[in-house]
């Protein structure tokens, strides 16, 4: 095969040649000053994002008989990162040998994030918020994620005027929701329908109240009593539809399992689309079965190695987190992808309605055990959260 021949070909050949000594002559006329330690964009993102944070509890306050609000500030630094309202943290304790976290939705606004406050709302309900409402502190130092989560307003996707339904604790995103529109850190409207038992079990009346006078609509809806300005019974499609126009709005719902299902069922009729309708997601909850199995658990984190009891009613994660591993999660519902795991072998059962892995994930054995229960002896191998 003949090539033909080029002058500029002969040129780049002479150029080559000759490329270390020109290097040499421009690495000499190069400043002798040391690179920067850091850069301004790495410091902006660990700011933004700084993974996992060193907090302190500086103040606990009595919401109701049940119900507690607690606020923390940062000690590794002098702000928490901004987030959107509705979003959330996971809080962590060791508690004996077992070291647990669990989620809670942000009840303080994104701009007292600046100030360095950062509020949750905690009923007194399960193991680790029973530890906070009975045993918590002021001084108590916790490990808390950075704020995460989709249960937020998206203006490209939701309408203008959201409609926010919360029931018991439920109420606590939509706090920061109502104070971010306050602080005009968001833009929309607001309907913000409440329901709870009783009177005494209504949290943050004083805040309710301050809504109000800001234009939120906000309506109480009593289940077991009757009260002049309160409505009296069920979040239903009848309530719903005397406060706002159903077919333009955007409903968010945080509340128990029971209130999702019953609401959604009562909007069935109107066909609404799925973009709509969101929910705030809640933990995995164990399963109901008597007599649970007890099989060995061997994980592999690093370059350390442990093998532990995992009974068949509770998720992987909590019996690592009984055994005091620190294992990586964050919504431990499954949808975050946060405690991302590899199954390298054994049999596991993913909750119901819960699996968000992608199709690759699955096909490489790739598992969250936030919702995955064991069915064998199992091993797997796992990220350390930090």
């Amino acid at each position: 095969m003949k090539f033909k021949k080029s002058i500029f070909g002969f040129i780049d050949m002479i150029r080559f040649s000759k490329i270390t000594d020109v290097r040499a002559k421009h690495l000499a006329q190069g400043s002798n000053k040391p690179l920067p330690k850091t850069y301004r964009t790495n410091e902006l993102a660990k700011e933004l994002h700084p993974g996992y944070m060193k907090v302190e509890l500086i103040d606990i306050k009595k919401l109701t008989p049940t119900m507690k609000e607690f606020t923390f500030k940062r000690v590794d630094h002098n702000k928490f990162p901004f987030f959107k309202a509705g979003q959330y943290v996971s809080l962590q304790a060791k508690i004996g040998e077992s070291l647990v976290s669990r989620p809670y939705s942000i009840a303080s606004s994104p701009h007292e994030a600046f100030k360095n406050i950062l509020k949750l709302g905690i009923q007194k309900e399960g193991y680790f918020s029973t530890y906070m409402c009975e045993k918590a502190k002021i001084g108590d130092t916790f490990i808390m994620s950075e704020p995460t989560g989709e249960f937020k307003f998206e203006s490209l996707r939701d309408h203008h005027h959201i409609v926010c339904v919360a029931g018991g604790s439920g109420i606590t995103p939509f706090i920061s929701m109502g104070n971010a529109l306050i602080d005009k850190d968001e833009d929309y409207e607001m309907t913000l329908i409440y329901g709870v038992k009783n009177i005494s079990l209504i949290a943050y009346k004083d805040t309710l109240e301050k809504f109000k006078k800001y234009g939120i609509n906000v309506v109480l809806v009593l289940s077991d009593e009757e009260k002049e300005g309160y409505e009296h019974g069920f979040i239903n499609a009848k309530l719903l539809e005397k406060y706002v126009d159903i077919h333009n709005v955007t409903f968010f719902m945080c509340g128990p399992e029971i209130m999702y299902q019953f609401v959604k069922k009562e909007l069935a009729p109107y066909d609404l689309p799925i973009k709509a309708i969101h929910q705030d997601a809640s933990c995995c909850p164990d399963l109901d079965i008597k007599n649970p199995k007890i099989y060995k658990l061997t994980v592999k984190m690093q370059d350390q190695v442990y093998v532990i009891d995992a009974k068949e009613n509770e998720t992987l994660l909590v019996s690592m987190e009984r055994a005091g591993i620190n294992a990586p999660n964050k919504c431990r519902a499954g949808g975050c992808g946060w405690c991302n795991s590899i199954c390298i072998k054994g049999e596991y059962l993913v909750a119901q309605n819960r699996d968000k892995r992608r199709a690759a994930d699955i096909k490489f054995n790739h598992i969250h055990p936030c919702i995955t229960y064991p069915k064998s002896d199992m091993e797997i191998e796992v990220p350390l959260a930090y």
